[in-house]
C-alpha cells in the first residue's frame, strides 16, 4: 500500500481566489499580526502571512514588539488594536517572551477580531456549537478532510495533541461531524496502541517523526500538523513520512499539507470579519 499524498496547494490556491473575490466587493480588511520573539521559524512564517494577505488585497501590519517585550505591553498592545475600528482581525503569534501566556493574553482580543481563535471565549462558543472564528490550524484540517472526501460520521478518530490551537479545537470539530474522538497526550499509557485504533489520526504534537508505522492502523488516513525545523533549515513533521506513506491509505506531506490551508484560512476569517454587522 502506498498512501495517496493529501496536498494542500490546490485547496488553499481555491481559499485564496475565493477570499480575494470577497475582498474585491467590499472594504479592505486589515489584519495586524502581533509579535514578540525573534524565533526566526516563527518570524518566517508571520512574513508569509503578510506576503498571502497582500496577494489576495489584505492589508497586514507586523506589530514587532520584541522578544523583551512584557506581558502587560502585549496585552495592552491587543487590547488597543482590538479598539481599532481600521483593524478587522488581530492575532497573537508565538512563541512568546518568558512569562507570557498565550491563553491568557489572547482574552485582550475582540472575539470579533479573534480571527485565529484564540480567545478563551471563542474556544468555549466553540465548543458550545456556537458561532466563532475556528483556530485556522483545525480548521485546515477539517477542511482538507472534506477537500478529499474523507467520511467521518461514525469514524474512529485519534488527535495527537491537546493545544487549545490544534488538539482541543480539533477534537470538538470532529466530534461536531459524528465522529468517535480520541484525544492522546503525553500522559496516555501505550501511545501506539491508542492511536492505531484510528481510521482518522491527526498529529499534533510538535516532535519529530514522533508517530511511526506500530501508530498507525492499515488503510488510515494520516494528517500531520507537526512543523519541526531540521538541521538543513527545511521543516519535519510528527509523521515518519516515508515509513507511515507504505501503511496508511492517505497522508499529509510537511511541508505542503495542513500549512498553506492555514494560513488561506486565516485570510479568510479576516475577510468576513471586516464584512461582519
Amino acid at each position: 500500500m502506498t498512501a495517496r499524498k493529501l496536498t494542500g496547494k490546490e485547496l488553499a490556491a481555491a481559499i485564496r481566489a475565493q477570499t480575494a473575490a470577497e475582498v474585491a466587493a467590499g472594504p479592505q480588511p486589515r489584519l495586524a499580526v502581533v509579535v514578540a520573539t525573534g524565533d526566526e521559524a516563527s518570524l518566517w512564517y508571520v512574513r508569509s502571512i503578510a506576503k498571502a494577505a497582500e496577494g489576495v488585497g489584505i492589508a497586514a501590519d507586523v506589530v514587532d514588539l520584541g522578544p523583551e517585550a512584557r506581558p502587560e505591553q502585549i496585552r495592552e498592545t491587543l487590547a488597543r488594536l482590538s479598539a481599532d475600528a481600521g483593524v478587522h482581525g488581530v492575532m497573537l503569534q508565538t512563541p512568546l517572551p518568558e512569562g507570557a501566556v498565550a491563553q491568557e493574553l489572547a482574552g485582550a482580543i475582540d472575539p470579533r477580531k479573534d480571527v485565529d481563535g484564540a480567545n478563551p471565549l471563542s474556544l468555549g462558543r466553540l465548543a458550545a456549537g456556537l458561532p466563532a472564528f475556528v483556530p485556522a490550524t483545525a480548521a485546515a484540517v477539517m477542511a482538507l478532510l472534506d477537500h478529499y472526501g474523507v467520511e467521518l460520521a461514525g469514524r474512529r478518530a485519534v488527535v495527537v495533541g491537546r493545544s487549545t490551537v490544534v488538539g482541543k479545537p480539533l477534537a470538538h470539530l470532529l466530534l461536531d461531524r459524528n465522529a468517535t474522538v480520541t484525544v492522546c497526550h503525553s500522559r496516555t499509557r501505550d501511545l501506539a496502541s491508542v492511536t492505531a485504533t484510528g481510521e482518522v489520526l491527526v498529529a499534533a504534537v510538535g516532535r519529530a517523526g514522533l508517530i511511526g508505522t506500530g501508530h498507525v492502523a492499515p488503510g488510515a488516513v494520516v494528517i500531520d500538523v507537526g512543523t519541526n525545523p531540521t538541521d538543513d533549515g527545511g521543516l519535519t513533521g510528527d509523521v515518519d513520512f516515508d515509513a507511515v506513506a507504505e501503511r496508511a491509505s492517505a497522508l499529509t506531506p510537511v511541508p505542503g499539507g495542513v500549512g498553506p490551508v492555514t494560513t488561506a484560512l486565516l485570510l479568510r476569517h479576516t475577510a468576513r470579519a471586516a464584512n461582519l454587522p
